[in-house]
């Protein structure tokens, strides 16, 4: 069997080394906002390109932290509408109505994923204060027209990089208002053992606000200024984190290269293969094929040992859990639920499987 994704052998190289941190956290013997986390936090905002990150328990968490810091500081106020792709994981929609705010649902584009200027452009009211900005699947979103959109309209930009950890362009940071919540879940293309996030930006006022926030609202102990919540990177899985940095890169362009491999040998006219301008604007945290015998050709896969997942089966405006937005339709969104499904795709897959997958999937 091919697996989706194969944890173990990604984080075998490590074993070593993450015994040897654990001992040095131990024998230290402080495991909450330590020097672990701080040089983590030093590390993740220079490889970023940004001047802050800040450590917090996890990606849904790093995203609530950002809309509630800019609650705190009157950039936004309760119930401002915020625009968010109506095909993103469920997570971005819970932030923003974790933070008593209002989602506005956008149609993606049918070729990237991503919410374009275009569609943005079509549903700002007097109501919209915020764009969130979902790097879907890894590939990076057109931030730079959306940045351009949101200085003339003077709205806030909230990127969720969870998916994106690594995918530059010269112009993502230039808005210096801008914020990105990343994810360091294990399965992430720089994963912990266990939950993780964290918030870049490079905007002081937000940084620290946030700061604060993650821990309980507190910047001096005892002292707390604003309402906030225990969320904090915790020393082990910075530590964790810290040694797996410095491979990110590699891994990322390991990715490409099995993307690149796929994406030239798939020859199958049941199969839509997902766009890519061959930057390195995507980091292929997923491989999306499309089809419309979905659950045939993943049966199909599974049946010649390889396996895949569907990222994501429900679109969110159809969940029961947001059932105040059943009600309505996304027909680009919908479609693309229907037929995506996620190849196995790591830094750790060998040539050999990368072809057997190819020759399988050209044989459906």
């Amino acid at each position: 069997m091919i697996p989706f994704l194969d944890l173990q052998k990604i984080n075998q190289p490590y074993e070593i080394a993450f015994q040897d941190k654990l001992k040095a956290v131990m024998q230290k013997g402080w495991y909450i906002l330590g020097d672990e986390v701080a040089t983590f936090e030093k590390n993740f905002a220079h490889y970023c390109g940004a001047k802050y990150a800040i450590g917090v328990g996890n990606g849904l968490d790093a995203l609530i932290l950002i809309f509630k810091a800019h609650l705190a500081l009157g950039n936004l106020q309760k119930g401002d509408a915020v625009l968010v792709p109506a095909n993103t994981y469920i997570a971005s929609i819970l932030a923003i109505i974790e933070a008593g705010l209002k989602p506005i649902f956008v149609e993606p584009s049918n070729t990237t994923f991503n919410i374009t200027s275009d569609a943005i452009l079509e549903k700002i009211t007097n109501k919209t204060k915020a764009i969130l900005v979902v790097h879907l699947y890894g590939q990076l979103a057109d931030i730079e027209s959306i940045n351009q959109i949101a200085a003339t309209k003077n709205l806030l930009v909230i990127e969720d990089a969870a998916q994106a950890h690594g995918a530059f362009s010269e112009k993502r940071l230039e808005n210096n208002c801008n914020s990105q919540a990343y994810s360091f879940y294990p399965g992430k293309n720089l994963g912990a053992l266990g939950d993780a996030g964290a918030v870049t930006t490079n905007d002081a006022a937000l940084a620290k606000t946030i700061q604060m926030l993650r821990n309980y609202g507190s910047e001096t102990k005892y002292h707390n200024e604003i309402l906030g919540v225990n969320s904090r990177l915790d020393e082990l899985q910075a530590a964790f984190l810290n040694i797996k940095l410095q491979d990110l890169d590699a891994q990322n362009e390991q990715r490409r290269r099995i993307a690149k491999k796929y994406l030239s040998e798939i020859k199958n006219p049941k199969i839509i293969l997902p766009f890519w301008d061959f930057s390195t604007n995507h980091v292929f945290h997923l491989f999306v094929i499309r089809t419309q015998n979905r659950n045939d050709l993943q049966q199909y896969l599974l049946d010649n040992g390889i396996q895949t997942l569907i990222h994501y089966p429900i679109a969110p405006h159809q969940q029961k859990a947001l059932k105040d937005w059943n009600h309505l339709s996304f027909p680009i969104t919908e479609k693309i639920h229907r037929e995506v499904l996620s190849l196995p795709l790591s830094p750790v897959m060998t040539n050999d499987e990368v072809d057997f997958v190819i020759k399988i999937l050209n044989q459906f």
